[in-house]
């Protein structure tokens, strides 16, 4: 088996980015989901579940973390990353409340004017991140901005499967995986516990529970009309309510990963 993709979200719920290598510590790859937006009135997170169209919105690092936003018709615009205990704003995602510095004005206009509603551009550093789900993990592990836990992993031939049985073809970034595996056999990473990738290590902590996300397509932003894949992942993959695709990792310690590494099941 072997690393065979690796993707990064740099803002929450935006375009992912496709990578050869990454760093990658406590909170997952190197500036993976740090940055997010969220209504200015509450704090409360946006997705593309209620903002498809935030499917068409880029978001690019730079070797200093700041961010470049870029969106069909409109200039590009540069954030720098904010001061860490400055302008905090508090910010609501699923059961966690905390304060995170605002990116500012010019930000939060620019993605205002774009997603259609009054918004603010967030960026969480280390020192403010939560937690991971209760009763999951270990009490030093914690999480930036993905929904729960730090790295998303999909086998390839999981994917291959879901796409026989849908009858289309399925982008693997429709998904939003971290970290794609060739060379098991469909499922296989179900019944992972511990995986080495090169020389890292990495515990297998839940499956994901997949949403209406699943069925926007991530290149137009259009949801199916046959809500595919869900619909077929609910035919098959569906346990005490829950849609299940891809598991959710924590890495032990730090390094680097590269596309081609090799995965070993350690447990």
């Amino acid at each position: 088996m072997q690393l065979s993709a690796l993707y990064r979200y740099p803002l929450k719920s935006a375009r992912g980015q496709v990578l050869h290598s990454s760093s990658l510590d406590a909170l997952g790859l190197s500036g993976d989901r740090r940055w997010m937006l969220v209504e200015r009135d509450n704090g409360r997170f946006l997705t593309q579940r209620a903002y498809p169209q935030m499917s068409q919105l880029s978001a690019l690092l730079d070797a200093a973390g700041d961010l470049t936003l870029e969106a069909p018709g409109r200039a590009a615009l540069t954030v720098a990353v904010p001061q860490a205990d400055t302008d905090l704003r508090g910010v609501t995602i699923w059961r966690d409340t905390f304060r995170v510095p605002d990116a500012g004005d010019a930000a939060g206009q620019w993605l205002s004017e774009f997603i259609g509603k009054d918004v603010r551009l967030v960026h969480v550093p280390e020192q403010r991140t939560r937690f991971l789900p209760g009763g999951y993990g270990l009490v030093s592990d914690r999480v930036a901005f993905a929904d729960g836990f730090p790295l998303l992993l999909i086998g390839q031939a999981s994917l291959d499967d879901l796409v026989q049985r849908v009858g289309r073809p399925l982008e693997m970034l429709r998904f939003r995986p971290n970290l794609v595996v060739e060379g098991a056999q469909p499922y296989a990473e179900d019944g992972w516990k511990r995986i080495r990738i090169g020389e890292m290590e990495f515990r297998v902590l839940k499956p994901c529970e997949r949403c209406i996300m699943t069925t926007i397509d991530p290149q137009t932003g259009e949801r199916s009309a046959d809500r595919e894949p869900l619909a077929t992942l609910k035919a098959y993959r569906q346990k005490e309510g829950d849609v299940l695709f891809g598991q959710n990792l924590v890495a032990d310690g730090s390094g680097v990963l590269e596309v081609g590494m090799p995965v070993t099941v350690l447990e």
